[in-house]
């Protein structure tokens, strides 16, 4: 679980805008971009290279 201090200087690689956490799956998410950054052991991989794209249910 990410500090909520962190979670509000923490901003998006690609368009540096703000990120969404979600606790359930431990990632950061950028609705801007439509990516999200996985949490591994703590640590935000906040890579561009390691962003995944969101994927919507229909």
């Amino acid at each position: 679980m990410l500090e909520k201090e962190l979670i509000e200087i923490l901003a998006c690689p690609k368009c540096k805008g703000d990120l969404l956490y979600d606790n359930q799956k431990e990632v950061l998410i950028c609705e801007n971009c439509k990516v999200f950054y996985e949490i591994k052991d703590g640590i935000p991989i906040l890579l561009e290279e390691e962003a995944k794209p969101i994927v919507e249910e229909k």
